[in-house]
């Protein structure tokens, strides 16, 4: 039995694109210029797909897909849009969409989705979703944009994963936006309306983390003057966010790991345990799995907080979600900093999309953020971002040997003199940027990884022109 599939949009060109597609694939076509014809169509006709677009007159998309569902229709739904946000993308999968599709798309790519609808149906009588298809409007940290595949198929995991109190773990470099991620599942959240707390576990001392974690009765150590809840009972139902777990100590995740099981807390220095109700979100930027390999990390509790994976991918991964980034944040700090600043020019789009971002969207929004705050002009160009060669991190070996073979032909070509000092700074700048990135801004921290002195991690920072605003 060839397939009915219903096209919903306002543009002419899409809906004849579409028709045209399925048509020549043997399946019945019905168009649908308007929201409410569609949603008419859709309660009235037993149709297998419906491609419904996300603006146009009547009915949103969002909302057909919202009232069909609630009104019993069985077709497999893909929101059409060519605004790719978080927002929307996360609205769509929670109210059931199967897929979300970003124009412009190509033939081959409607086709094969629509082959894996059909085989999906084919394996159940149902295959329709059943989530959350409340119209409560998703509140969400807009910071997490772009519209590259890789952060779309993340903003519908989003979606899918919200409804659902399962534990997730974050991957990605740092500056990737793995709490953006987690403060968007939050958002999405039935618990929205109830605390978000994150805490670091890489930015506190070990010693204290229980405490910080669980609580403390008072006096149940050296300066414990005061009684502590603990983020645990601070969150409680709402969501904690466990940053950089995999730098949590082995003794601790045990500990970590009864407290997920149980469900109860137990302060430093209390003997009965207390009732808390969160939705555990972790991240990290390590592999735990080798962690799990190197005895460093427990397997049980891998598997306890990894039920859902979510992958953040490095920006260098993501190139078309350069330009809209950079552009979000040149707007955002346009505004805040009152400099005039209002476009890029394209060279210099270009060129920020040659850069390699060793520190990801973090250090892409601080860049943009000095070329805003310095550039004499309303239009950035390369030359507000001439700072980046400098800051370049080197990627392998040989690169590193041919700056040393360059910096040393010109010094002696030209006469110069501090050549040791002068190629040291060139290497020490983006090695102590890059291990500030990671440790987000931590002096102390950044100090062991380096095996300095604070204070002369402190000088340098100040010498070199480091800029450490995470």
């Amino acid at each position: 039995m060839s397939a009915r599939i219903l096209v919903a949009d306002d543009e002419r060109s899409i809906r004849t694109f579409l028709k045209e597609a399925f048509l020549d694939q043997g399946f019945n076509v019905t168009e649908a210029e308007n929201g409410d014809v569609a949603l008419q169509f859709l309660t009235e006709t037993d149709f297998d797909i419906a491609f419904l677009d996300i603006r146009m007159p009547g009915e949103n998309g969002l909302e057909i897909l919202a009232k069909a569902t609630d009104l019993g229709a069985t077709a497999s739904i893909v929101i059409m849009t060519a605004q790719s946000t978080l927002e929307n993308a996360v609205e769509a999968m929670k109210r059931g969409a199967f897929e979300y599709l970003v124009k412009p798309f190509g033939l081959d790519q409607v086709r094969n989705l629509t082959k894996e609808i059909m085989s999906a149906r084919a394996l159940a009588d149902e295959v329709r979703s059943a989530q959350n298809s409340s119209t409560r409007t998703v509140s969400t940290d807009e910071r997490l944009v772009g519209r590259s595949k890789a952060l779309l198929e993340v903003f519908k995991t989003v979606g899918r994963v919200a409804s659902s109190d399962v534990s997730v773990l974050i991957t990605g470099e740092s500056g990737t936006g793995k709490e953006l991620v987690a403060r968007a599942i939050h958002s999405a959240s039935a618990r929205c309306e109830l605390p978000f707390i994150a805490i670091n576990a890489a930015a506190i001392p070990h010693e204290l983390l229980e405490s910080e974690l669980f609580g403390h009765e008072r006096g149940a150590f050296t300066g414990a003057v005061d009684r502590r809840l603990g983020r645990f009972r601070e969150a409680n139902g709402g969501t904690l966010f466990l940053d950089e777990i995999g730098d949590m100590p082995i003794a601790l995740q045990s500990k970590l790991l009864r407290v997920l099981q149980s469900g109860q807390v137990t302060p430093v220095g209390g003997e009965k345990p207390i009732k808390s109700d969160v939705r555990i979100v972790t991240a990290t930027h390590r592999d735990l799995d080798n962690a799990v390999t190197e005895g460093t990390f427990r397997e049980d509790l891998l598997y306890r907080l990894r039920v859902i994976p979510i992958d953040i991918p490095p920006l260098r991964e993501r190139n078309e979600d350069i330009e809209v980034l950079a552009n979000y944040f040149m707007n955002r700090y346009g505004v805040k900093s009152g400099s005039g600043v209002g476009r890029l020019s394209d060279d210099c789009v270009e060129f920020l999309k040659r850069y390699h971002w060793p520190g990801n969207v973090r250090e892409l929004e601080n860049a943009v953020k000095r070329g805003v705050v310095l550039s004499a002009s309303e239009v950035l160009t390369p030359n507000d971002f001439k700072f980046l060669e400098t800051d370049q991190v080197f990627e392998n070996t040989s690169s590193l040997e041919e700056l040393v073979a360059r910096e040393t032909d010109s010094s002696l070509d030209l006469g110069k003199t501090e050549l040791y000092r002068n190629l040291v700074a060139k290497v020490e700048r983006p090695l102590l940027a890059r291990v500030l990135l990671h440790t987000q801004g931590n002096q102390i921290k950044a100090a062991s990884i380096l095996g300095i002195n604070r204070n002369t991690l402190r000088k340098k920072i100040v010498d070199l022109g480091i800029d450490i605003d995470p």
